[in-house]
């Protein structure tokens, strides 16, 4: 994997009090821990070991002679430097906001971007989001009546309710009780170290 390639990795950001609060790439992890905003966590045989942005360049160096599979390298000017897979904030205490963002990408992720009606995983070109009970007939935009549909079943759904086209829901739709975009990907083995702290979920169709 180039440099290039390598800051755009995906980065788990834990509070001080481990808990996870969102996902940053390489760029904008490396830059909390050089500001002293951070640091990296790895976990090894359930043993967590910290390390601070001078630390980190030590030790990745040493990792470096002995690459696996799953790490990845950027390189600096004499050196390189390991992507960390998580970092904890040092300089924020707040806890993660129970009230999560009512949006596309949130809907997208609760649903796992799978049409509620068929089954199928769908790039995000082929979904939309459906109205369980449509606003026609009274139906609210909520968590609890919106659901990720592909474009076909949307269509032929139309203004009616599911009973009414004869199509049946997977899952009732609901609000989800955690940020369901903080979840991994289950065939990417660089993100193993992630399961401490969120949920496991299988990667969205491309």
């Amino acid at each position: 994997m180039t440099s290039g390639t390598a800051l755009e990795c995906s980065v788990l950001v834990l509070n001080r009090f481990y808990m996870a609060t969102r996902i940053v790439n390489t760029r904008r992890a490396l830059t909390l821990l050089y500001r002293g905003c951070a640091e990296v966590i790895k976990i090894e045989d359930g043993q967590y070991f910290n390390f601070d942005f001078v630390a980190w360049c030590e030790v990745s160096q040493l990792f470096a002679l002995d690459k696996q599979l799953e790490e990845d390298y950027i390189q600096a000017v004499n050196f390189e430097i390991q992507v960390p897979r998580i970092v904890r904030l040092t300089r924020y205490e707040k806890l993660p906001k129970a009230n999560i963002r009512f949006n596309r990408k949130n809907l997208f992720a609760r649903d796992d971007h799978r049409c509620q009606y068929c089954g199928q995983a769908r790039p995000h070109s082929q979904l939309s989001l459906d109205h369980v009970i449509p606003r026609s007939l009274g139906g609210k935009t909520t968590w609890e009546n919106i659901v990720c549909s592909c474009t076909q079943c949307n269509s032929r759904k139309g203004g009616r309710t599911p009973a009414q086209a004869n199509m049946k829901l997977l899952t009732r739709p609901a609000r989800p009780a955690s940020n369901p975009s903080l979840t991994i990907p289950v065939d990417d083995p660089r993100y193993d170290s992630w399961k401490t702290f969120v949920s496991t979920k299988a990667s969205a169709a491309s």
